[in-house]
C-alpha cells in the first residue's frame, strides 16, 4: 500500500463515498445483511451516533478518495458489556488485498484500547465468508462462536461466525 493512505477520524464529507461503498456490500456482499441500501441521511444518522457513544470511526483515504472505514460501535447495550466494541470495517471493491483494512484495524484497535475497551467481537456474515475470517484471524481474532442458519440473504440461509481479539490487558486485569 502506497505511503500516502491516511488514517483518520471520519468527516461529514467522507459519508457520501462511505455509503457508497457501504451499498455495494448490501447489494452484492455478505458482510451486511441489509438488503435495501441505507441512504445517505441513515448513514449520517449512524454515524453521528457512533461518534456521540464515544465510539471511533475512522476512515482511510489516499488524495481525494476515501478507500475504506472501520468504526467500533457498542457490542450490546447492558452495562455489563461496557468493556467490549464490536468492529466493522469496509474497503472499497477496488482497494481490497491492498493492505487497507489492516491499516484501519489496527488503528481502530489501537483506539479502542485507548479509550480503556478490553474486547473487541467481529460478527462475521456467512461462515463461507472466507475473506473476512482470514483477516480477522490474521489481526489476532479466534473464533469463539458460530450461530447457524440465523440469517437470510441472497435465497439462502448463512450462518454468523463470532470472533474475538482482547485488548490491553483483556481480562488479566480490571478495569
Amino acid at each position: 500500500m502506497s505511503d500516502t493512505v491516511i488514517i483518520r477520524t471520519v468527516e461529514q464529507r467522507d459519508l457520501p463515498a462511505i455509503q457508497r461503498i457501504y451499498e455495494d456490500q448490501v447489494l452484492n456482499g455478505v458482510s451486511s445483511w441489509e438488503e435495501e441500501p441505507p441512504s445517505l441521511e441513515e448513514m449520517t444518522n449512524r454515524c453521528n451516533s457512533i461518534l456521540e457513544g464515544g465510539f471511533p470511526y475512522l476512515v482511510a483515504t489516499e488524495g481525494d478518495r476515501l478507500l475504506g472505514y472501520a468504526y467500533a460501535s457498542s457490542y450490546r447495550a447492558r452495562i455489563g458489556y461496557r468493556y467490549v466494541v464490536e468492529n466493522s470495517i469496509y474497503v472499497d471493491k477496488e482497494t481490497r488485498g491492498k493492505g487497507v483494512g489492516r491499516l484501519l484495524m489496527d488503528t481502530l484497535i489501537k483506539d479502542c484500547t485507548a479509550r480503556g475497551f478490553r474486547q473487541m467481537i467481529a460478527v462475521i456474515g456467512s461462515s463461507d465468508n472466507s475473506a473476512s475470517l482470514d483477516f480477522h484471524e490474521r489481526m489476532g481474532f479466534e473464533r469463539v462462536g458460530l450461530l447457524p442458519s440465523i440469517g437470510f440473504k441472497f435465497g439462502r440461509w448463512m450462518d454468523s461466525v463470532i470472533m474475538q481479539i482482547s485488548l490491553g490487558d483483556g481480562d488479566k486485569t480490571l478495569p
